[in-house]
Order: C-alpha cells, then sequence, then structure tokens
C-alpha cells in the first residue's frame, strides 16, 4: 500500500543533496554504487553476480498494519478528502509523520515493544526467511516521501529487527535526477534499475496490497519481459521470472481520541498557512452530522438482547442487519426542551425487558419500560422498543407497526442501563462564519440529509410517524410513558459513511466554504462546549468496528451473537483464504477470516485476536473521544 499520487515530498535525503547528475559508473549507469543512492540506509550490497533472487516488501498494510482514516468517525466525503493530498496544504492523512508515528500509543511507547501487534508477521516471517537466503535481495519499497518518513520507517524496522538490503522511500527526484509522475512511476523506476544492476537475478517477487499496485507491477514487468525477449525494444538482459503476491490488507484505525486531534493538527497547520498566504475561502473546520438522539445501550446489554430474537437458522448472515444498540428519543439532534427532560447527554436510565414481536418476517423488536414505571422519559415513537434486527429491505421505522407484542418468559425477561448520547460522525468543510452552530450539524444549509444504505433508515418524522417533509410523528413523554402527543416533523434522512479506503485520495474536493472571519488556532485541548448545541466537549457516541468473525467457527442455532455497536453495521465480509509464496519455492497457506455462510446469527469475536488495542478501543473501555466532540 503507498499513499495517493502527487503533492510534494520536500527537499531530499541527504544522498540526494549533489545528484543533479548520474554518478560517474565504469562503463554502466547500473552500478551497486549507483543503486544504493536510492536506499535511506548505508549497507554494503551483496556482489551482482551473488544474487539469484530479489524479493521486494511493500510496507503499508502489507508489512505493516497501518492505520486508515476510521470510518466510524469520519462521513464517506471527508475521509477521500483526508486521503487526497491535494485538499490540505501540507498534504494530509499519507503526508504527516505524526499520523503514522500516533500508532497505538504513539511511537514512545511502541518503539521499545517493536509495535508489537501492529506488525502482518506472517510478511514478517517471510522478510526473515528472505534474509536467511544468501543468494536473496531483500528490499522495503514504499511510497511515502524520503524527507518526510525516512527516520521514522528506519526506527520501525530496527525495532522489529528486520535486516533489509535496502529501504527506498519516494524521493522528490531521483538518483540521476529522475523525475516521478506518481508514486508507480517512482517504484517502476527503482523497479528497473533494482533488475538492471542485479542482471543475473532470475526471479524477482513483490509482495503487494492495493489491487491496483498488483496489476500495474504485473504490467510493468511483462513489458520488461518482452522487451529482454527483443520485442519492442533492445534487449538488456535475460528475461527474469517474475511474481506479484497479493497481500490481503489488514485494516487498523488509531485511538479515536489521538486520530481526530492529528487531524485537528492538519487542519491547525492548513490554516495557518491559508492565513499567511492570504487564501480566502480555505479555512478548514471539523463539524460533527447527528444521526440521532437516544438511550444508547452498551455492547453487553446488546448481545443479551439479541438472545431475544428467534431469527430463523436459514437466514443468511448477508441478509441481515443487527441493531439493538438503542432506543430512540428523537432522530436528530436534541431539541433543549427535550434534552432537558431526559436529564441531558450523558444522563443514565435503567430499562426492563417485557416483550418481543417479529414483523412480516424481516424485523425483530423487544418492547421495553422504564425502571422504575414512574420514570420520566422521551420517545418520538408510539412506545419505547428496542430494534433487534432487520432483514434487508427492511427499516427500523418499519417496527412502529407492530401490534402485538409476546410476553417475555420470566427466566428471559432482565433489566439493563441507557446512556443519552448522540449518534455522529464527523466531517470537515470550509469554515463558514454566517453559519450558526445549528446549521453547522448538516452536511448542507437546508438541513436535508442525504439517504445512504448504511443509514439507520430513520426517517426525520420518527418510528412513530411518515417520514416525509410535513408528515405528523407521534412521541411519549413524561412519566412511565403517560401524555402522549404530537408535533410537527421533518425530513427522513441521515449520512452515510463510504467506503474507509476513500479512493485514497480518489475523492474530490470538499463543498466551497463561505467567508472568513477572526480565526483563532483550534485545539482539542481548549475546546468548550456549547450548551445544548453539540459543542466541542458534548458527549457523543462513535461507532464502533464490527467484531472480526472467529476462525473455523462452528455454525450454532440460537447462539449468542457478537454484534457491532454502529446501528446498521454488521459483519459478514469472507475474506478469501491468504495465500502468501514464501521466498523459497514452497508455498505457504494462510487463513483468512472466514464468516459462516448460513445459521441467522452473526459471527463472534475470537478471543485475543482481531486488531490491536489502539485500533478501536473506544467501544469497550479505551479512550472517550466523547468529550471532545
Amino acid at each position: 500500500m503507498s499513499p495517493p499520487n502527487g503533492g510534494q515530498n520536500g527537499s531530499a535525503h541527504g544522498y540526494y543533496s549533489a545528484l543533479s547528475k548520474p554518478a560517474a559508473t565504469s562503463g554502466s549507469t547500473h552500478t551497486i554504487t549507483a543503486l544504493k543512492r536510492w536506499s535511506i540506509i548505508n549497507k554494503q550490497l551483496p556482489g551482482v553476480k551473488q544474487i539469484k533472487a530479489i524479493h521486494v516488501y511493500d510496507f503499508d498494510n502489507t508489512l505493516f498494519k497501518t492505520p486508515l482514516p476510521n470510518p466510524q468517525i469520519w462521513n464517506g466525503p471527508t475521509i477521500g478528502q483526508l486521503s487526497n493530498p491535494d485538499i490540505f496544504t501540507n498534504g494530509g492523512w499519507w503526508h504527516d509523520s505524526r499520523i503514522l508515528a500516533a500508532t497505538g500509543g504513539g511511537h514512545e511507547k511502541e518503539e521499545p515493544k517493536a509495535w508489537e501487534g501492529w506488525w502482518n508477521e506472517k510478511i514478517v516471517e517471510l522478510v526473515r526467511l528472505s534474509q536467511e537466503q544468501p543468494d536473496a535481495l531483500t528490499v522495503l519499497l514504499t511510497g511515502r516521501s524520503e524527507s518526510g518518513f525516512s527516520e521514522l520507517i528506519k526506527r520501525m524496522v530496527a525495532a522489529k529487527k528486520l535486516d533489509f538490503d535496502l529501504i527506498s522511500l519516494k524521493p522528490p527526484v531521483g538518483p540521476a535526477n529522475e523525475r516521478f509522475s506518481s508514486t508507480m512511476h517512482f517504484k517502476q523506476m527503482f523497479l528497473k534499475a533494482l533488475m538492471e544492476t542485479y542482471k543475473h537475478a532470475e526471479e524477482i517477487r513483490i509482495y503487494e496490497d492495493r489491487i491496483r499496485h498488483v496489476k500495474g507491477f504485473r504490467d510493468f514487468l511483462a513489458d520488461y519481459n518482452k522487451v529482454q525477449n527483443g520485442i519492442g525494444g533492445r534487449p538488456t538482459r535475460g528475461p527474469i521470472s517474475a511474481e506479484v503476491i497479493m497481500v490481503p490488507d489488514q485494516a487498523t484505525t488509531l485511538d479515536p481520541v489521538a486520530e481526530v486531534a492529528e487531524v485537528q493538527h492538519l487542519i491547525n497547520e492548513h490554516n495557518e498557512h491559508v492565513t499567511k498566504n492570504n487564501m480566502p475561502g480555505q479555512r478548514l473546520t471539523i463539524k460533527k452530522t447527528v444521526f440521532y438522539t437516544g438511550y444508547l445501550i452498551d455492547a453487553a446489554d446488546s448481545q443479551r438482547l439479541l438472545t431475544l430474537a428467534q431469527i430463523p437458522a436459514a437466514l443468511k448472515n448477508d441478509e441481515l442487519k443487527y441493531h439493538a444498540n438503542n432506543i430512540m428519543i428523537t432522530p436528530k439532534s436534541c431539541p433543549p426542551q427535550i434534552l432537558k427532560k431526559v436529564g441531558g447527554i450523558g444522563a443514565k436510565m435503567t430499562w426492563e425487558v417485557t416483550g418481543t414481536a417479529c414483523f412480516e418476517n424481516s424485523i425483530w423488536a423487544a418492547s421495553v419500560q422504564p425502571v422504575p414505571a414512574t420514570a420520566r422519559f422521551h420517545t418520538d415513537n408510539p412506545s419505547p422498543f428496542v430494534v433487534l434486527a432487520l432483514r434487508r429491505g427492511a427499516k427500523p421505522i418499519d417496527a412502529t407497526r407492530i401490534q402485538n407484542w409476546q410476553p417475555v418468559p420470566p427466566d428471559k425477561a432482565f433489566v439493563f442501563e441507557t446512556v443519552v448520547r448522540e449518534k455522529v460522525l464527523l466531517r470537515i468543510e470550509r469554515e463558514d462564519s454566517t453559519e450558526s452552530p445549528y446549521e453547522s450539524l448538516f452536511v448542507n444549509k437546508s438541513g436535508k440529509r442525504k439517504h445512504d444504505d448504511n443509514d439507520n433508515g430513520y426517517g426525520r418524522g420518527g418510528y412513530g410517524g411518515p417520514g416525509a417533509e410535513g408528515g405528523r410523528r407521534h412521541y411519549h413523554t413524561g412519566r412511565g410513558g403517560a401524555g402522549q402527543g404530537q408535533f410537527r416533523g421533518g425530513r427522513g434522512g441521515g449520512g452515510g459513511r463510504g467506503n474507509f479506503r476513500g479512493g485514497r485520495g480518489g475523492a474530490p474536493k470538499g463543498p466551497r466554504g463561505g467567508r472568513g472571519g477572526g480565526h483563532h488556532y483550534k485545539s482539542l485541548d481548549d475546546a468548550v462546549a456549547k450548551e445544548n448545541q453539540g459543542g466541542f466537549k458534548q458527549q457523543v457516541s462513535y461507532e464502533d468496528y464490527p467484531p472480526l468473525p472467529q476462525q473455523g467457527q462452528q455454525q450454532q442455532h440460537q447462539q449468542v451473537p457478537q454484534i457491532p455497536q454502529a446501528p446498521a453495521a454488521f459483519y459478514n465480509q469472507q475474506q478469501q483464504q491468504a495465500q502468501y509464496q514464501a521466498p523459497y519455492q514452497q508455498q505457504q497457506q494462510y487463513g483468512g477470516w472466514q464468516a459462516p455462510q448460513q445459521g441467522g446469527q452473526p459471527p463472534q469475536q475470537q478471543q485475543g485476536q482481531g486488531r490491536p488495542a489502539g485500533g478501536a478501543g473506544y467501544g469497550a473501555g479505551g479512550a472517550d473521544i466523547q468529550n471532545y466532540y
């Protein structure tokens, strides 16, 4: 995996300061001395005739589990912005070494333990086999900028005790003053120099996670061998046996508080540059989109609630979405008067399960009541309930059509606690000094949000009424649900999350912002909440990553399922069994994560596996991002 193309890499590494012309050689520009100038480490290279195999390893999400922008924090367009080097004057996610350094507990804590848990150990094993093979050249190749990442990557590799012959990062210009139009162009130029120098190498293997780069390497090597066979060019050496091995990536994320803090640093530096260079309308800021306010249920109680759902075993997981995570208050940011009634953000409340129901074999829900029954609460629905699961095509609002609830047997009845929170995603937009705090909650100023397939499906009219504009919605408020009333609703909808990879820079620039005003340096340390307006310090809830399914899981009927905290997310991606080829001729197969195909229950998480602790700890006792936005 490599950072997106484009952007400036800054000054070159020290090796390149005087390399405006190719190095002097005896008869050929492809010498070991010339090749060493591509590397950030000063290591003696083996002789040309000694090398029969070349093994090239990509860094990001091939060798190292590089954190990606978290789709449970940012909306889809913002992930594209973070990955696009043209959005930020300082390059963004892939061009700031502080983001990579923030992996796990940060480099100061991670370096002594060699970033334990953040490496793809299967690839690490192959690197070590390459090191032990006497006729193999072991190379680390990444498109990260040489000026920005050399020292950090050298420290990471050294901490892991990996001994590469060459470590090549993308310089602003090559050793012979080569100019690179893209990351792939840089890598191809380097690979050509590698193969031309070690002319006696009989094979080259490249380990890469990106599909597009895998194809690019395969096409490049095929064309290279055509020339070596005298087709379309003059041979410079004999053909080489070439193989590009596709490595399934293992997506990870930063600690959520650290991630937002680092992105805020990016924005602060961008805004300083914009102000200094008098670039009006280019300042950026972080805003939040509120999907709904509700009584949120923790993961353990969600598991218990899901045991009440009588889902047919024949239903496949990819036909279902598991919820069991909230009792809705209102499908938007909660108005101050209602927020006051429910005790404010962070207020806790106890509930008891009273019944269950299934509607048209598509919606499974549980009815609840407060404990004590006289406790004051509010919901826009006809009565409080928890949507447990939805079949494909069903929407949570359809649960309001349930008329008959089956009482819960005494052995199934239980009490659980909730916390009043907002479900939000953050987004990056242009600053607009004319925008009110309420207007900032919406992606556009009309207050209307597009509906996404990954949205919760709450209409703006709530569960209890039509989502169309002008519809009326019901709500319960008061003690024990007494005092039913009505008020006018708005439009339905809610923002979607988008693909977490974000095209790595392929997304278009963000929407044009408004006029500038008085600007201040924003820090997460001094952010102050605006009362009842979703300020920086307001408590919110971010959707956690769904758990990875356990390996070799057996299908069971009515098992206790492991579900994500996200309102409409579930994990059922079946990874094809990963197959890596060792530096020696044998193949080594490694099993990937695999979800069960049938059984009507979501997969359970295997203990001790999955992403490292920094990845999604905020879902279960990790750092609490709710204190910041």
